[in-house]
């Protein structure tokens, strides 16, 4: 979809006829607001701070420099960030200023610019994020999604995303059209997916601001404790309640294709909000020994590169408030 030869303003006149992601839906942004994005053509924010609640090799000591984009295609029953999603909260801005935002991010010390549901403003991406690398970005590039992406965007998006952060929410169709109205999420998500890993075959890793400094500079290609991730695709899999085979099917087809290529981040923290009363079977949180058992599987198909959660971490407390701050 890209080219170097493409005007920036030809790149834009996508949003006049929107098939950035698979929905395809042919919306003009440009006169209404958005499609099934709920979203037009111009830059929304609703938060862009340091973020702490990411995995360690993200976070690290200092924080994500979390950018929180307004609107999304998938729109998922359960969502945490609900409120963003369906492109209510935010502020629009300018390309200029998103720019400006990566750069006081990377200032207050940032490990990483996190782009947390971006797809649908890819065109302002590629054009902020290379004006910044002009201007002295020099953090990684973090592409945090939900992994419903076309194959076309994320080709786009090649020499501009250092690490993808994807979702693989399911694996049954019947499953993610009941929770995210695309039956064809897994047939999306693996493509998208192996997109990444072909633009990021392989983690890199490099020791956080006074940590071994002796090997400071030198990048490592396992994830140990003080580094953070340079380059690379983590894959998250959030455990949903009575959804433990389906869990586990997506952890086989990740191992399976692979293996150690990527990184698994198997997640418990799936909390229960008030738009879920209609769905009683995810209503409650994921259990123990649900969340035991799907660690216990990974563990038997031999898997070494991942993250897991420990303690409680199923709390509305680790949303952030979509206030605009930073933006």
């Amino acid at each position: 979809m890209r080219k170097e030869s493409t005007d920036f303003a030809e790149f834009r006149r996508i949003y006049t006829k929107c098939t950035l992601c698979p929905r395809k839906c042919e919306a003009d942004r440009s006169r209404q607001m958005g499609g099934v994005c709920g979203v037009g053509d111009q830059l929304k924010l609703a938060r862009a701070a340091l973020h702490y609640w990411e995995e360690p090799c993200i976070s690290g000591t200092n924080g994500s420099g979390a950018v929180f984009f307004s609107g999304c295609a998938l729109h998922c029953v359960f969502c945490q960030n609900e409120e963003i999603a369906q492109g209510l909260a935010g502020k629009e801005i300018s390309d200029e200023r998103l720019t400006e935002i990566f750069l006081e991010l990377q200032e207050k010390g940032a490990n990483n610019i996190n782009l947390v549901t971006p797809g649908q403003y890819v065109p302002h991406i590629i054009k902020s994020v290379q004006s910044a690398k002009d201007q002295g970005l020099s953090i990684p590039i973090v592409y945090n999604t939900g992994s419903y992406e076309s194959v076309d965007t994320l080709r786009a998006l090649e020499g501009i995303v250092d690490v993808y952060l994807p979702d693989f929410k399911y694996m049954d169709a019947k499953i993610s059209k009941k929770y995210s109205h695309a039956e064809d999420y897994a047939i999306v998500a693996k493509a998208a997916i192996a997109e990444m890993v072909r633009q990021q075959p392989k983690a890199y890793f490099y020791p956080e601001k006074g940590i071994e400094k002796e090997k400071e500079g030198k990048y490592i290609t396992e994830a140990e404790d003080g580094y953070l991730i340079a380059k690379g695709v983590i894959v998250r899999q959030l455990l949903l309640p009575g959804l433990l085979s389906d869990a586990k099917k997506i952890v086989r087809y990740l191992v399976d294709t692979y293996g150690d290529q990527i990184y698994l981040s198997l997640m418990s923290q799936y909390t229960p909000l008030k738009q879920v009363e209609n769905y009683p079977e995810l209503n409650r949180k994921v259990t123990d020994r649900e969340y035991e058992k799907y660690l216990d599987y990974a563990i038997s198909l031999g898997v070494t590169h991942g993250f897991i959660q420990e303690g409680d971490v199923a709390k509305d407390s680790f949303i952030p408030a979509f206030d605009c701050e930073g933006v």
